[in-house]
């Protein structure tokens, strides 16, 4: 069997776009799949509600059922102000807010609101706001702790006291409450930022859930006789003779082992530069310790590097694209290899 294929063969064998069994894994560990299945529906909340009657908007979360963790979850994406300066304003509260009131200004009116639910004991994580992805399970509507929290991100940038309004500077979407054109322009600009930081940490994400899922595939297919580690290393592989070369995974057997790296992208981006960077070296030093590389490769976003490939190709023991039946490839190129 030809274990170091050519790109064109390699492409032959590739899936090209994330597996189902792969973004199911990512889907009970992100909160991203269930912020974008549930975007639309917090827009016409948005676009329902009013800038003079706040209420009107906790009415309307109520009659449609929208839990509100999971719309505090998309103000702090939106806004951009997630856990950790809501937990130094936590902190810090009665300096912020010595009356246990927020006063803002809206449509020339000057707003009170009183605090409920803050400040909470210890410090406010995504846990006690119910914003992490078990607590996104539970539709918590009504708190008075999510009430307030929204309020803040909904008008902050409207706070009469200056310092607060600077901190809350991106908390303005109560502005436009109701306002369905000026709300679509303004989550139109802010969707070119959100969508980076979502888009970035899904393939983050879904890259880290196809290191797991394969580790648990040899792990499974190959038994207790092998080791297998994430992140793991060969011994005396090192590029500066100190610090030792790591690999995506390691299988070890009787003394002899194989580096695996992987790479899946749908988009492209820099991982797979740099992944091809490194190849030649580490073909070097691994083939002269009598070791081996492998390269577990997907991604219509990596085919479109067809340099990269190239080169990862010419400085690789075995590649093969990311599916079960490429995986019993490299398996069989593992037995074949270390025993």
């Amino acid at each position: 069997m030809k274990y170091n294929r050519t790109i064109k063969e390699l492409e032959e064998h590739a899936c090209k776009w994330w597996p189902d069994y792969l973004i199911e894994i990512q889907d009970k560990v992100s909160v991203l799949p269930k912020l974008l299945a549930t975007q639309d529906k917090f827009i016409s909340i948005l676009i329902l509600a009013k800038q003079s009657d706040p209420d009107i908007l906790f009415n309307v979360m109520n009659s449609v059922k929208f839990s509100y963790n999971l719309f505090l979850k998309h103000l702090m994406v939106l806004t951009d102000f997630g856990s950790e300066p809501l937990q130094r304003i936590n902190r810090d509260f009665s300096a912020y807010f010595p009356s246990k009131k927020f006063i803002y200004l809206t449509n020339g009116k000057e707003i009170t609101y009183n605090f409920k639910g803050l400040p909470v004991k210890g410090s406010l994580t995504n846990t006690k706001m119910k914003t992490d992805v078990k607590g996104l399970q539970d539709e918590m509507c009504d708190a008075p702790l999510f009430r307030d929290i929204i309020m803040l991100l909904l008008y902050g940038a409207n706070a009469k006291n200056d310092s607060l309004a600077t901190i809350f500077s991106k908390c303005m979407v109560g502005n436009l409450l109701g306002n369905k054109e000026e709300l679509k322009n303004y989550i139109k600009q802010r969707y070119i930022f959100v969508s980076r930081i979502i888009g970035g940490s899904l393939a983050n994400n879904l890259g880290n859930a196809a290191q797991v899922y394969a580790e648990s595939y040899f792990k499974k297919k190959l038994g207790n006789s092998y080791s297998i580690q994430s992140n793991g290393h060969i011994p005396n592989i090192s590029q500066n003779n100190r610090t030792p070369t790591t690999f995506d995974l390691v299988v070890g057997h009787k003394g002899k082992y194989v580096g695996i790296e992987i790479s899946f992208q749908v988009t492209t981006n820099s991982t797979i530069e740099r992944k091809s960077g490194q190849a030649k070296d580490r073909y070097q030093m691994v083939n002269a310790s009598g070791n081996y590389i492998a390269y577990i490769i997907d991604g219509a976003g990596n085919f479109q590097r067809s340099s990269a490939l190239e080169t990862i190709c010419s400085y690789s023991h075995c590649t093969v694209a990311y599916s079960q039946k490429e995986f019993d490839v490299l398996i069989n190129f593992i037995k074949e290899k270390i025993g």
